[in-house]
């Protein structure tokens, strides 16, 4: 489904500048920007004031776990689409590791068929690699809604792993496309485990899967994409050395990503939060923080992403280290990375670039992430004025929960808008999330890659 709109008196966030004016799109594209405004409505079209609010792209996050299909007490692809939206995400990219695991052709299918009755933003998936699956992805190059191969190499939530040498090389060698990568170095961490099995503490987590552990197998991913000229994303970067060794080693192959979580979180919210803040890689400590919010300015990190995996509060409540490893974050991830720009850490162009255009370029999807005439009609209105603060009641993700309760926030998206049709909606004064305004299945569409 595609619309014709109009967003009249926005601060329109351009690639080059931020600049007052309108905004009209037809048949789903981005037909006309008006700096200064000045665009007269036409018959039929939807209007919308955007006075007082900026108009951004929308944003694009490709790194979510909807849990669809196998665990829909946790996600499913349309409450997972649902949040995205009511965050302003109007594009996610859904990881492998589901039940069954998505590590075929089958399996794909059946995900996009799903997708395309449940959710209302646009979506594509990864297939997960395994050690003797090189068919299967060598089957799906080129398929519309595939955007990458994920590999895990050091076990985490689920059952994807491939740490053998020979079969690490083997994919590399013998597929085309992206392949991002859960960088964990799997013999390290194994070692390491039975020294911490006594540790209920959560500050033991970090220590158990240490900065060292993640470093090996950036080191090592990064040698085999230059082994095989093949195109690496090192996805969730948690540590500053990993961060600073890549400003001098990344070369045209290789991007990477960094979680909110990880620029907003270090060891005493992990103190303070608990199993909420338990996740893989983990959330280290104020020193990477640091370095990572450096990296992202300077380029060498590419884009910012979620990692949302959700769990529920009562698998949470058995404690560290037993609970599993995951948080949401989807609907929380602009407004956070806004409220950063309005205190002062970056700029609001600098969270459109990280968010928008950033992993758009990443994984080759066209028109899309930067408001340019001829490019798709997703956009989010977002409201920098005021500040409200986030309760746990206040989410869509089906768990109930967010990490980031308690938290004053800014940048609510007004209005989410897919294909120049309006999917979710806040008014001032108004509840914290929202209403949707689409269907499930109304709006979004498969994805595609160059």
């Amino acid at each position: 489904m595609t619309g014709n709109l109009l967003v009249q008196n926005a601060m329109m966030v351009l690639p080059n500048r931020i600049v007052e004016g309108d905004l009209r799109i037809v048949n789903g594209i981005i037909h006309s920007i008006a700096p200064n405004g000045g665009l007269v409505v036409n018959e039929g079209e939807f209007v919308i004031d955007g006075t007082g609010l900026y108009l951004l792209p929308g944003a694009i996050d490709p790194h979510v776990h909807f849990r669809d299909p196998g665990n829909p007490e946790k996600e499913d692809l349309e409450s997972g689409s649902r949040a995205a939206a009511a965050g302003g995400v109007t594009s996610f990219l859904d990881m492998p590791n589901t039940v069954p695991n998505a590590t075929n052709r089958v399996e794909l299918e059946a995900k996009i068929a799903l997708a395309s009755k449940k959710a209302v933003t646009h979506h594509g998936f990864f297939i997960g690699a395994t050690s003797n699956n090189v068919a299967d992805l060598q089957s799906v190059e080129g398929m519309h809604g595939v955007c990458g191969i994920k590999i895990f190499m050091g076990s985490s939530t689920g059952d994807l792993l491939v740490h053998e040498q020979e079969h690490l090389d083997n994919i590399f060698a013998n597929t085309g496309g992206i392949i991002a990568t859960h960088a964990e170095d799997e013999n390290r961490l194994q070692s390491r485990i039975p020294q911490f099995e006594h540790r209920t503490d959560i500050a033991a987590h970090a220590e158990c899967r240490d900065i060292e552990c993640a470093l090996l197998a950036t080191k090592r991913a990064s040698a085999l994409a230059k082994d095989h000229d093949h195109r690496l994303h090192i996805v969730h970067l948690t540590s500053g050395e990993e961060a600073d060794w890549l400003s001098s080693n990344k070369g045209d192959l290789i991007t990477t990503e960094v979680c909110t979580q990880h620029l907003t979180f270090d060891q005493e919210d992990v103190q303070e939060l608990g199993v909420r803040a338990l996740m893989n890689p983990p959330i280290r400590y104020t020193e990477d923080k640091d370095t990572l919010w450096k990296r992202l300015k300077d380029g060498t990190i590419d884009c910012v992403v979620t990692d949302h995996a959700p769990h529920t509060l009562d698998a949470k409540s058995i404690g560290y280290p037993n609970a599993p490893a995951g948080m949401p974050g989807v609907e929380t991830s602009l407004p956070l990375m806004l409220t950063h720009a309005m205190n002062g850490k970056c700029s609001v162009s600098d969270v459109v670039s990280w968010m928008c255009a950033g992993p758009a370029k990443v994984y080759g999807m066209e028109n899309k992430g930067s408001i340019i005439e001829g490019y798709d009609g997703d956009l989010t209105l977002v409201d920098l004025d005021t500040r409200r603060t986030i309760t746990d009641d206040d989410v869509w993700t089906k768990v109930g929960w967010t990490p980031y309760a308690g938290m004053e926030l800014t940048g609510l998206p007004m209005w989410t808008i897919v294909d120049g049709v309006p999917v979710h909606r806040r008014v001032s004064n108004g509840t914290f999330r929202g209403e949707p305004l689409a269907r499930p299945g109304q709006t979004g569409r498969v994805l595609r890659f160059s």
